[in-house]
């Protein structure tokens, strides 16, 4: 099979297309035919030598998300069959013909989704389903904040938030970005490079908030909460630490009885996922079916260009998921 290689740490053009054996799946493994898969922004972290994947995941194949058809499945596998479609988290291995997948980590392609949507939604909707909704306990009624609002992340949290009730305010990186945010859901859009989204949701504050920039927004953040709010980090783009002279108040914790949490996907284990995948049918795939939640895609590339995706990634200049499809020269 084909397979892009991440072949030394290093820009887009370290990215290769090596041919090696397709993969046998392991007894709780099945192998998808990949028909698309998502790119994100850890890929590029990876391809920089800065995201290591986890033991027992592809360490040179970068890829977090694929739709696609099952070819095989494994001794132990019962739940699956060849044949069937559909759309699954791994730890790696996305960006090939055929990948390999935890049987208990894959979801049917949700009714009226096309492989090009599908292949969206597992890395998203895993890591905002876990961080908004489980450890920032969000509520139907309560006020949400989303840093980030044009992102993978940020077009299914306003989306997801909205469904479930939650009165939504996001920050993104231009008015064309707002915009968009608000035809998804949004409540309030800040421009974040024209206007303080501190001063500008000062009066509403926010019960939730889900921040994947760190540094200076961190105090900004802590201020914004209501009592008993919930600060949950996903990343910390701007640095995990608070610089210059607007230093963090950890007193406000303490006050105002925050909860300050995080957490990352990828290395979580076997049960933690599947459990999550679970969830995830019960509660987030009804959704999706109902029509409530529309995948967004910037852009589709050949799994040969994989390059030009991620320079596109790296601009930040795109509205949605970026996807790779299966062509080749």
């Amino acid at each position: 099979m084909k397979a892009i290689v991440i072949t030394k740490p290093g820009g887009p053009e370290v990215l290769e297309i090596h041919e090696s054996e397709t993969p046998a799946p392991a007894a709780s493994e099945v192998l998808i035919k990949v028909y698309a898969a998502g790119v994100n922004r850890p890929d590029v972290f990876q391809r920089k030598g800065n995201y290591p994947p986890p033991p027992g995941a592809p360490q040179d194949v970068p890829g977090l998300e694929v739709a696609g058809v099952i070819a095989q499945t494994g001794a132990d596998v019962t739940g699956w069959k060849p044949g069937e479609r559909v759309c699954a988290l791994l730890a790696g291995g996305g960006y090939a013909e055929y990948t390999l997948a935890q049987a208990a980590h894959c979801l049917p392609i949700p009714e009226g989704f096309d492989n090009i949507q599908a292949a969206s939604l597992p890395e998203t909707v895993f890591t905002v389903w876990h961080n908004v909704f489980q450890r920032g306990r969000l509520q139907a009624g309560e006020r949400f904040l989303v840093h980030g609002g044009s992102s993978g992340i940020g077009i299914t949290a306003i989306q997801l938030a909205k469904a479930f009730g939650a009165k939504v305010f996001t920050t993104a990186g231009s008015d064309e970005k707002c915009a968009a945010c608000e035809a998804l859901g949004a409540d309030i859009s800040i421009n974040y490079k024209t206007s303080d989204f501190e001063e500008a949701l000062r009066e509403q504050g926010a019960d939730v908030i889900l921040d994947m920039v760190g540094g200076d927004y961190i105090p900004k953040n802590l201020r914004l909460l209501r009592e008993e709010g919930r600060l949950v980090f996903i990343n910390t783009m701007k640095g995990s630490k608070v610089k210059g002279a607007d230093e963090a108040d950890f007193g406000l914790i303490m006050r105002k009885r925050l909860t300050v949490t995080g957490s990352t996907l990828r290395n979580r284990d076997h049960a933690f996922k599947a459990a999550l995948t679970s969830d995830i049918q019960k509660y987030v795939w009804p959704v999706l079916e109902k029509g409530l939640f529309k995948p967004v895609i910037a852009q589709t590339f050949p799994l040969a260009a994989a390059a030009e995706a991620h320079t596109l990634m790296e601009t930040s200049d795109h509205i949605g998921k970026i996807i790779l499809l299966n062509q080749w020269p």
